[in-house]
């Protein structure tokens, strides 16, 4: 299915991507994309993917597992074939629980559809570490040492 808008702007196409998943419309968000997409997740490479039938199968856990999941994008730039966009995905899980991924996802843009996307959305963590913490464990790794000492940047 390609339901490409002819002349449609990077920026319209994100526009159009979010009002399918805020309508739960699976086969408008699929037709979004081109049949060769490319998704590239550099922080997991290998959730990386190629196709638009994968899109279909994330969205249709997504909508069946999180009913009233909604998308807000909080900023989208673009030039004639790239729209870098900044989401908030949100809603909540069957059993109750509170569903929210925030992050950028950057798109190719080819012939009003989207052809690759380096994606960078990723779980909101409420009860994270502190900076401090976050920023030693990056550095000697999570098992490193855990003496008391302060890390500045």
């Amino acid at each position: 299915m390609n339901t490409s808008r002819q002349g449609e702007t990077p920026v319209e196409l994100v526009e159009r991507m979010r009002m399918a998943i805020d309508a739960h419309d699976l086969e408008g968000l699929v037709g979004c994309f081109t049949t060769d997409y490319l998704n590239e997740t550099p922080v997991h490479p290998s959730r990386g993917f190629r196709g638009r039938d994968q899109v279909r199968r994330n969205w249709q856990q997504i909508f069946a597992g999180i009913p009233d999941v909604s998308a807000r994008v909080v900023r989208v730039a673009a030039d004639s074939a790239t729209a870098w966009s900044e989401w908030e995905l949100s809603g909540t899980r069957r059993d109750g629980s509170t569903f929210c991924m925030r992050g950028v996802a950057i798109y190719g843009v080819r012939d009003s559809l989207a052809s690759w996307c380096r994606f960078y959305l990723e779980p909101v963590d409420e009860g994270g570490t502190h900076i401090d913490v976050a920023t030693r464990d990056v550095v000697t790794g999570p098992a490193g040492p855990t003496a008391d000492r302060e890390v500045t940047a």
